[in-house]
């Protein structure tokens, strides 16, 4: 028999959000360590690098060489961010199961991100759909900053439903509502996710938090109370944005799946090698990073007592 299908999807995206923003370069080879390692500990979706500009992601000019060098697990999607139709050309020549669209719901901040309106966005996201379905990939569409942006402030429900139903009409097969910079609250949760649950299938629909004000596991509670069951998280709590102001890093995988199973969610992943691989990070990136369950273990990980009152003998 299967195993029962999880009540909660988790998508790591650390080796794209995670990565992107650090100093330091990590080696390709190590990339595909750790992209290799999170495949074994059974990630549905890995969204291992973006096909923009070098120029404005240097810590992901690798792309292509971590893509080929990747080992594919069966049952994963491995999933590229892109932002136009070039981006998209390069996905798919690197085998990209997924593209990851991106616009921002602020005008402002997707100039700043993306250099492009947006008109000329969705005018390139039609053309990334027609391309990503003759060869058979899979397409996401992003809306960055959908629950606030810190040019413009808070975007108005209405303004990002609009986007939904762009997206669709071009035939994406998935979104995703994405706090880019941490200004979301669960009230905004939970409005906005049942909105958009009238119009996007639940597992189609993926919700994307940084801990920027400390509130992303809160609204990740929220936006699953509402009726949400696909989500982003990055190993060890790494990211952030490096068009947004002060925007820290994404809601830690191990940290959220620790959640999970403390309430009794199931995700179908191994809290242990998760825990095992995130103590590995510091070495990677070369800094502590934001996780706690990685520093102070699961609450069933019990320690001996301490000498002085253990009984003689």
């Amino acid at each position: 028999m299967s195993a029962a299908p999880p009540h909660i999807v988790i998508q790591e995206v650390a080796p794209r959000d995670g990565l992107q923003i650090e100093p330091k370069w990590v080696e390709t080879p190590d990339k595909i360590k750790l992209i290799d390692s999170l495949s074994a500990i059974g990630f549905a979706r890995i969204e291992v690098s973006s096909f923009v500009s070098p120029a404005a992601v240097p810590a992901l000019r690798d792309a292509a060489e971590v893509f080929a060098g990747v080992t594919r697990r069966p049952g994963t999607v491995y999933t590229a961010l892109i932002p136009n139709r070039r981006g998209a050309e390069l996905a798919l020549a690197a085998r990209a199961d997924e593209l990851n669209f991106v616009m921002s719901a602020s005008e402002t901040h997707n100039r700043a991100n993306m250099n492009m309106t947006h008109a000329r966005s969705l005018a390139a996201l039609a053309e990334i759909a027609e391309l990503a379905h003759e060869a058979g990939a899979l397409l996401n569409a992003t809306i960055a900053t959908a629950f606030g942006c810190p040019f413009e402030g808070a975007q108005p429900f209405s303004k990002v439903l609009d986007i939904v139903e762009r997206y669709l009409a071009v035939g994406v097969d998935g979104i995703t509502l994405a706090d880019t910079t941490g200004m979301a609250n669960p009230n905004q949760l939970t409005h906005l996710v049942s909105a958009a649950l009238r119009l996007v299938p639940a597992d189609e629909l993926t919700l994307h938090f940084h801990n920027t004000r400390g509130l992303g596991l809160v609204n990740a509670l929220a936006a699953y109370d509402a009726g949400a069951r696909r989500f982003d998280a990055a190993l060890g709590g790494l990211g952030g944005c490096p068009f947004a102001p002060g925007a820290t890093g994404n809601i830690c995988t191990e940290d959220f799946v620790n959640l999970c199973h403390e309430i009794g969610l199931a995700t179908g992943l191994k809290l242990h090698s998760l825990i095992d691989l995130s103590r590995r990070l510091p070495e990677l990136v070369g800094h502590e990073v934001p996780g706690q369950v990685a520093k102070a273990g699961r609450a069933c990980d019990l320690y001996p007592l301490p000498e002085r009152l253990r009984g003689p003998g």
